[in-house]
């Protein structure tokens, strides 16, 4: 238990009866060459196809066509999944490759049901474009007041 604790923790003391830029960089560097000892975590999140298939845990892969990788990948940070995405040029329009590991196609599978249905929402909206033009029409549709501008001079 007391290793533990002495693994997890880093005591930094320095004599500050002489506190010098030297005696700053030194501990700075010894804070350093204790970080290189410690063991580094695995990734997670997105990462290399060499990443995710050196975790031998089995990696999956499923096909996205579109453009709008960026909107899947903030959803499957949002669940948590670890994944690589690569981009087949092939084809004339851009394909692109998510591999994941094995043991999370459950939680693929709920993130792709929430991508899709994104998308489809936003298939659905209104262009802008279209609302502005329609809104044009109908201004333009509007019957003009007239002004009269006389000048009144007074005494």
């Amino acid at each position: 238990m007391q290793e533990e604790v002495e693994n997890r923790t880093v005591n930094l003391a320095i004599s500050t009866s002489k506190l010098t830029g030297r005696t700053l960089v030194s501990a700075f560097r010894k804070y350093l060459q204790h970080r290189s000892g410690v063991k580094m975590r695995k990734p997670m999140g997105e990462q290399t196809v060499d990443q995710l298939v050196g975790q031998n845990q089995g990696a999956t892969n499923i096909e996205i066509e579109g453009t709008d990788i960026r909107g899947f990948k903030k959803i499957l940070d949002k669940y948590g999944v670890d994944y690589a995405v690569t981009k087949d040029l092939s084809k004339e329009k851009p394909r692109f490759l998510v591999f994941f590991k094995a043991r999370d196609v459950d939680v693929l599978k709920a993130a792709f049901k929430e991508y899709s249905a994104a998308v489809l929402q936003k298939e659905k909206r209104p262009s802008v474009l279209e609302r502005l033009k329609h809104f044009k029409e109908l201004e333009a549709s509007l019957p003009r007041k007239v002004r009269e501008k006389t000048q009144e001079r007074g005494l």
